[in-house]
């Protein structure tokens, strides 16, 4: 039986960078997108209800053939999770279905609760509390 979240939409997308600085630059001062957090291990952007994130690619053998959310590109998406409710009923469904998970933790970027999952693909996912 499928789980079905109850969900209104994606919260953010995390991805990988060669340069933090130049993407910086380039999605704050040439996109014009707003920057709501920058450290050195992240910065976050707006784009509307949906924030880009982005680290530092890690290349541990300079090749990017098969997916890892260590290499350029893809390191996570995320929906938005409305009530901590709805958030332990679907970790609840990924136990119940076997689907290996974080159970519910806390970001400690942005002190949001979320359950993370990977897809066959090992893409990680993660269910987002607004």
């Amino acid at each position: 039986m499928a789980i079905i979240p109850k969900t209104p939409g994606l919260h953010h997308i995390g991805l990988r960078c060669l340069n933090m600085e130049v993407t910086k630059e380039f999605y704050q001062n040439t996109i014009g997108l707003p920057l709501v957090l920058d450290t050195p291990d992240l910065v976050i952007f707006a784009t509307g209800s949906v924030y880009v994130a982005f680290k530092q690619a890690d290349p541990r053998d300079g090749s990017n053939a098969v997916f890892s959310p260590y290499e350029l590109g893809l390191d996570h998406v995320a929906m938005t999770c409305e009530t901590e409710e709805e958030l332990h009923r679907f970790a609840k469904g990924l136990n119940d279905a076997g689907v290996e998970n974080t159970g519910v933790k806390t970001d400690a970027a942005l002190n949001k609760l979320y359950v993370a999952f990977k897809d066959p693909d090992r893409i990680q996912w993660e269910f987002y509390m607004a």
